[in-house]
């Protein structure tokens, strides 16, 4: 069974990649206490996490928090990662003005254990860091072919909005 853990608050929370782009492993990484967790993640959960992050900060009033040191959302290595992520849920805490965010473990479908958790309550500047990192950190991959939307390698594509029949570069 897998380790869970609730950090309220967390010191450091960020997403990010490691590798070059085509063959990148995604992570979320979450601090305090002394402890550092480090989750596996697809790309596009980090995608899904940073856009999700960035429009409820856009419904709440405006604050004064201080702006994060960019240096606080880099990954800190070496990754060693916990479990891989599986679904994930943001709240708002309005008495803290804290964004809660819960991470379940991915299991497999015949896995009958309960699932860990990564509990964070992250502040509005932590939140607004960590989305701002991440769509950098997705937005930094492999080009998008102009036809079909998917990733081309630095050799092209065989698009498939061409039927495949002209190599894209």
């Amino acid at each position: 069974m897998s380790s869970s853990w609730d950090f309220d608050p967390v010191d450091r929370f960020t997403a990010g990649a490691l590798g070059e782009p085509g063959h990148r492993v995604f992570y979320i990484q979450a601090a305090g206490r002394g402890e550092l967790v480090t989750l596996l993640a697809e790309k596009e959960q980090i995608s899904a996490l940073a856009q999700t992050v960035a429009r409820l900060l856009a419904l709440l009033p405006e604050d004064d928090e201080d702006e994060i040191d960019p240096s606080d959302v880099d990954l800190i290595e070496p990754v060693l990662q916990e479990w891989r992520a599986g679904s994930m849920a943001l709240d708002y805490d309005e008495v803290a003005d804290r964004l809660v965010f819960v991470i379940e473990e991915a299991l497999a479908e015949d896995d009958e254990n309960d699932p860990a958790t990564l509990r964070v309550a992250a502040t509005r500047a932590q939140s607004r860091a960590m989305s701002e990192h991440a769509a950098e950190v997705v937005a930094s991959g492999r080009p998008q072919c102009r036809i079909c939307g998917q990733p081309m390698d630095p050799e092209g594509h065989n698009c498939p909005g061409l039927n495949g029949h002209k190599e894209i570069h």
